[in-house]
């Protein structure tokens, strides 16, 4: 039976661990606050017409997106990558952990995503963040070597890194259910519990100095279960069939591009640099950084789209661009996520269709977290992520239909989950 000192010591060591994670999360939620207020002055979300300034911020990926690839294929290529792939591999051989989870690699991630999200690039930070949380926990181990010894280092590795996606995005449950989901691959009663006592305080910490709770607003939509489950069919279909197609493009690309990156990264990055400053230009803005600022309008009432054509051709426009954008950037190593991209065309998508019957805002959710499921594969995820960032509990009957079917089709198109296949193509030894 374990005593009250014993259930009191190790959960101070639980929530040091987790204020620990929140901490080195806070940097990337700062950053990704300055490329949100930056992208906030293009045209397509400040209304005005392009000034000097707005224009040196759409060309910015013309004259960073270099730098970067020529900083990872030299002195910072232990910082390339999302940061995912690397806690996996530090998750299923510990022994390599101190390597790919040091300071050293967690600083030059932060770096470069630092520079990639200021300079507008369309890329989430789940990666790093959850590589920084692991790497938590290994400083965590190395402090405090008696701490926690009946957790396995591997498992303690995978609840900070879960954390770390609590931290990031001030969603608790988040980190759990990607533990047990992506991680482990099961519900084991024996990390649940730390994952929650790690993951709520790193979350804490993330909502006194990072995310707030709700992100990107509160969607007012109350419709019958019977309306949503309607909605939920289409959409869950045709969202997962693009979450799938952004996957397979995703994987193409990063495993076409992974050595050209290394051998050739000035003319990719002034050609992917050059794309993305074209994709700014043309949406106004609408196709930069991750796409909360983007989800917010949105929901908001407003549709900031691209600035050549009107309406739901507008819409589908910036769905491409959205799609193609993040693909073209976690494509060239840069680190970075998917979760806020494929949140994002999942809600352009949605939106548009939801326009079509007067119902943009129901269109709108549910196709986020259909098109997050199709992307990863990971339903109850999405419906989790979807439910803490815009505060749609009153829907969660469409959001579980929508994302079963979205992560159902996508898993009939794409067969390895894509964290999992590009954990497969950084594994791979360079030809």
């Amino acid at each position: 039976m374990i005593s009250i000192r014993h259930l009191l010591q190790r959960l101070g060591q639980l929530g040091l661990l987790g204020l620990m994670v929140g901490l080195v999360c806070w940097p990337f939620n700062l950053l990704d606050r300055w490329g949100d207020q930056l992208l906030g002055l293009l045209p397509a979300f400040s209304g005005q017409a392009w000034q000097p300034l707005s224009l040196a911020l759409a060309c910015a990926p013309l004259v960073v997106v270099p730098l970067l690839l020529l900083l990872q294929s030299s002195l910072f290529q232990r910082g390339r990558g999302s940061g995912i792939p690397q806690a996996m591999t530090s998750i299923e051989h510990p022994e390599q952990a101190a390597g790919l989870l040091g300071i050293v690699p967690s600083l030059q991630r932060l770096l470069l995503w630092g520079l990639a999200t200021i300079s507008l690039m369309p890329l989430g930070r789940e990666g790093p963040v959850v590589q920084v949380g692991a790497s938590a926990a290994l400083w965590f181990r190395r402090l405090f070597p008696r701490w926690l010894g009946d957790i396995r280092h591997a498992d303690l590795l995978a609840v900070a890194g879960g954390a770390g996606l609590a931290g990031g995005f001030n969603t608790p449950l988040l980190g759990v259910v990607f533990v047990a989901e992506e991680f482990m691959g099961t519900f084991s009663t024996a990390l649940i519990w730390p994952a929650l006592v790690v993951g709520a305080l790193a979350a804490a910490f993330s909502s006194l100095v990072g995310q707030p709770e709700f992100a990107l607003g509160m969607v007012g939509v109350a419709t019958g279960e019977l309306h949503q489950l309607l909605w939920a069919i289409p959409l869950g279909v045709l969202a997962g069939g693009l979450g799938a197609l952004f996957a397979r493009l995703l994987l193409r690309t990063t495993r076409r591009w992974r050595q050209l990156a290394i051998q050739r990264p000035l003319p990719l990055g002034l050609a992917v640099g050059g794309l993305t400053t074209v994709f700014l230009l043309v949406s106004g803005g609408a196709a930069g950084c991750d796409g909360e600022l983007l989800m917010t309008a949105m929901i908001n009432g407003s549709s900031p789209t691209t600035t050549l054509l009107p309406g739901v051709f507008g819409d589908l426009f910036t769905l491409v661009l959205r799609v193609v954008g993040p693909v073209l950037a976690l494509g060239t190593g840069i680190p970075g996520g998917l979760i806020d991209p494929s949140f994002a065309f999942g809600a352009v998508l949605g939106h548009s269709l939801g326009d079509l019957a007067a119902a943009p805002q129901l269109g709108l959710t549910l196709g986020m977290v259909a098109g997050l499921a199709g992307a990863t594969q990971l339903p109850v995820m999405a419906v989790l992520f979807g439910v803490r960032m815009a505060g749609d509990q009153q829907l969660l009957p469409g959001l579980l239909l929508s994302a079963v079917v979205a992560a159902y089709v996508s898993r009939c198109l794409v067969e390895k989950p894509v964290y999992h296949a590009l954990k497969d193509i950084a594994d791979e030894p360079m030809s």
